[in-house]
């Protein structure tokens, strides 16, 4: 089934803006073009062929666009639990300042 994605100006910026993005992560820079191929009318494919990912892959996140417009290309929240230590390698407030090796 194809899929039709209509976007607002402020939307299409907002991709734009994220599918040239160098200072973004990889993933982010996929969903927005896959978002955009979509727009222009591009099938199923097509994208999955431009963006150099599975047919599922490139489906779930047109999905998830239209369900949850720009917030859906964030990644969703993971069980498990909290990191203790920030990625920083800095401690956090009120903990003792442990360095990990």
């Amino acid at each position: 089934t194809p899929i039709h994605i209509e976007l607002t100006v402020e939307e299409r910026s907002e991709l734009k803006r994220m599918a040239r993005g160098q200072a973004l992560a990889h993933r982010t820079v996929i969903r927005a073009q896959v978002v955009l191929a979509f727009a222009d009318g591009k099938t199923v494919s097509a994208v999955a062929r431009q963006v150099g990912r599975q047919r599922r892959i490139v489906r779930q996140w047109a999905d998830r666009f239209v369900r949850k417009r720009l917030r859906g290309l964030d990644d969703a929240p993971r069980s498990g639990r909290p990191a203790r230590f920030p990625p920083s390698g800095r401690a956090a407030l009120g903990e003792a300042g442990v360095r990990a090796a």
